[in-house]
């Protein structure tokens, strides 16, 4: 399953469309997420936002071996995609140890 956060834009065809973070990551509990692709901004910052996302995977993996999916990041906040890039580095870098 590829999954898409998105508060505003469509989710392209095939993709399963969410506009939470808690939906994600219950998505991600499944095991059946094979790609997700985060926006960062989603209208209600105190929802959470594409980073929280992020941080739960993080948090998953160091604590119970999970096994993320393929992430892109889609959104247009330039400072959010630099935080979530360095997310993504981290993710990469425990995976490798």
């Amino acid at each position: 399953m590829k999954v898409f956060l998105d508060d505003v834009r469509t989710a392209p065809e095939g993709w399963v469309h969410v506009l939470w973070p808690e939906e994600v990551i219950d998505l991600l509990q499944t095991g059946e997420v094979t790609e997700l692709s985060l926006d960062h901004d989603l209208g209600d910052d105190s929802h959470g936002t594409g980073y929280d996302v992020l941080v739960w995977i993080e948090e998953a993996i160091a604590l119970n071996g999970f096994v993320p999916p393929a992430i892109k990041i889609h959104s247009a906040n330039p400072a959010a995609v630099q935080r979530m890039e360095a997310a993504l580095r981290s993710i990469a870098s425990r995976l490798e140890s």
